[in-house]
């Protein structure tokens, strides 16, 4: 499972840290942030099969920055909205990260349907791509391997999203794919100096997976 799991935390800085996992091993998240405020992760270097960093419910003032990540599942918040009375996620940043050879790249992923919260003021920004899956990424129909039916609306409202100076290599036809929940549209989300390009020699199809 998790090689980190980061919950209840409150001002907590990790720094100059390194991550090995086989990239075939499922379920290996690098970091797990969740129920935690004021936290600083950076310096990383994550190789792992599964997401390099996810932040759960409950994760707010997290700051990430000058991380490595590849191979594995990028960077993800949530899955959010599986269980009732989830706290809110606010006030994520990430820079100044690479990505490389991950199934996908910046995900924010709720259930359908969902419990009420809310994701805001979310920032990725200075982010450089190399041959990635699904680079930028919004899923409220998340729904790993069609295990569960979908009867319903995500509730989980995602507000203040910004993805700005995304650059570099797609292995995937759509660089942007943007699914909000119907009930609960998204609001306010920028897109501002993407410069994504795909690898037409090397592409590989779009996957919704995940574990």
């Amino acid at each position: 499972m998790f090689h980190f799991h980061l919950n209840n935390c409150d001002n907590v800085a990790m720094n100059h840290v390194s991550i090995l996992a086989p990239e075939e091993s499922p379920n290996t998240d690098g970091i797990y942030v969740g129920a935690s405020n004021n936290m600083h992760l950076s310096n990383l270097n994550i190789t792992t099969g599964d997401d390099c960093i996810l932040l759960g419910p409950g994760s707010t003032n997290i700051n990430i920055s000058d991380v490595t990540c590849g191979p594995g599942h990028g960077i993800s918040i949530g899955s959010l909205g599986k269980y009732p009375n989830e706290k809110n996620v606010a006030g994520i940043t990430v820079k100044n990260t690479t990505l490389s050879k991950t199934n996908n790249g910046l995900r924010i992923k709720t259930w359908a349907p969902s419990p009420s919260s809310t994701v805001s003021d979310v920032t990725f920004q200075d982010i450089i791509l190399n041959d990635v899956n699904n680079p930028i990424i919004i899923d409220q129909q998340y729904c790993p391997d069609n295990r569960y039916s979908q009867q319903g609306d995500s509730k989980v409202q995602i507000k203040t999203v910004k993805f700005v100076n995304i650059q570099g290599s797609s292995l995937s036809p759509i660089g942007v794919n943007v699914i909000c929940s119907k009930s609960m549209p998204c609001q306010d989300i920028e897109l501002s100096c993407l410069d994504i390009t795909m690898q037409r020699q090397l592409h590989a199809p779009m996957s919704r997976e995940n574990f």
